[in-house]
Order: C-alpha cells, then sequence, then structure tokens
C-alpha cells in the first residue's frame, strides 16, 4: 500500500504570498519556491494513500462547519534556537487558526498526529539557512504588514520532487466535498484558499 505526504494549510493570498516566497528565496532558502506562503494547520503528515477519500470528507466537514475571520501579520518572530526559523507574526487570527488545527486534527479523524512543538500560528520566511541570513530576514520583515480576511483553508500533497501542490481547496460553509485546485505552479497568482481582500504595508 503507498503512502502520500500531505500538509493542510491557510495560503497567504496573491500577490503577498508569492512576494513573501521570493523574499524567502533571497534571503537563501533554497526550498521557498516549492513551498507555496501558508499559515500551517497541519504539518507534513504521511497518510495511506487509501486514506485520501477520508481525508477529503473530514476536512469538508471542518470546512462546512467553518466561518470567515480576519488574519492579519505584523513584524517578526523566530524559534531560534530550538528551531531554525524565522517567521512574520500572525498578530489576528491566532486563536482562529488554533481552534481550526484542533478540529482538523481531531483525534478521531484521518489527519490525528502529535505535533513536536506546541502549535503557534506563523508565516515562515526562512528556514534551516545560516545565522546571518536568518538575522537578515528577520530584520528586513521587521515593518511588515498584511491582512485579509480568511475564508477557508487547502490541503496540500508534497512531490517526490519535494515541491508542495495544492490538491483540493476547502472554503468555509460550504457543504461540497471540497473545491478541486486549478492546475498550475506552485506561485500560481490566482487567489488560493484562504484569500479574501487583502492588504498590504510594508516600510
Amino acid at each position: 500500500m503507498g503512502t502520500v505526504t500531505l500538509g493542510v494549510s491557510i495560503a497567504v493570498p496573491e500577490p503577498y504570498g508569492s512576494s513573501l516566497q521570493e523574499l524567502r528565496a533571497g534571503f537563501g532558502d533554497v526550498a521557498a519556491h516549492g513551498i507555496p506562503t501558508h499559515v500551517t494547520l497541519v504539518p507534513p503528515t504521511e497518510v495511506a494513500a487509501d486514506r485520501l477519500p477520508a481525508v477529503r470528507a473530514h476536512l469538508a466537514a471542518v470546512a462546512a462547519a467553518g466561518r470567515s475571520f480576519a488574519m492579519r501579520l505584523t513584524g517578526t518572530g523566530t524559534f531560534r534556537p530550538l528551531s531554525p526559523v524565522v517567521f512574520v507574526q500572525v498578530v489576528e487570527g491566532g486563536p482562529d487558526c488554533t481552534r481550526l488545527q484542533g478540529q482538523v486534527r481531531d483525534p478521531k479523524g484521518p489527519l490525528d498526529r502529535e505535533l513536536s512543538f506546541p502549535y503557534h500560528p506563523h508565516v515562515t520566511v526562512a528556514h534551516g539557512i545560516s545565522e546571518e541570513a536568518m538575522d537578515r530576514a528577520y530584520s528586513e520583515l521587521a515593518d511588515y504588514a498584511a491582512e485579509w480576511i480568511c475564508s477557508g483553508f487547502a490541503l496540500y500533497e508534497q512531490g517526490s520532487d519535494g515541491v508542495w501542490r495544492k490538491l483540493r481547496e476547502y472554503p468555509f460553509g460550504s457543504g461540497a466535498s471540497g473545491v478541486p485546485a486549478q492546475l498550475g505552479s506552485v506561485t500560481d497568482s490566482s487567489a488560493p484558499a484562504g484569500a479574501g481582500e487583502a492588504t498590504v504595508r510594508r516600510s
């Protein structure tokens, strides 16, 4: 029986997702172009391929009961020295993300898993690069700010090439089994799940 590596996340809407992705690449994070900019709900999780229908049904049920909420990013933070990560902080919408990830990782559901660290919603902008480069990311994005209305989340699969690709979108309040993702690159400029009217400021 084969397995697939899945993740569930809230996409940062365009054009801001791609902008942060390019900045992440510019800091020297070679994995940046394979990872759409996001707020994680379920980290990389290996599941049996034949469990995909159950995963999709579970996510559809969570989304159907969900409601849109405001998201706002401001400034930077880091998990160093515990983990080599610099991130943009989620300053509004964090409790909603925490509640949502708990529902997605329901112990009775197909995506139940233990986390390596306590859940902390964030948007990674540097991971596993030199300390100097992480310091640069932390400093250069210290005044970054963006906000939008989160209207859903999405299911992603990591390919054998290490690239994460969107499988299906799950808008809140929808009773459907999800919306299949359009084929395209991971930097497709179309509005992703979780996107609403967005504004951004970077001084």
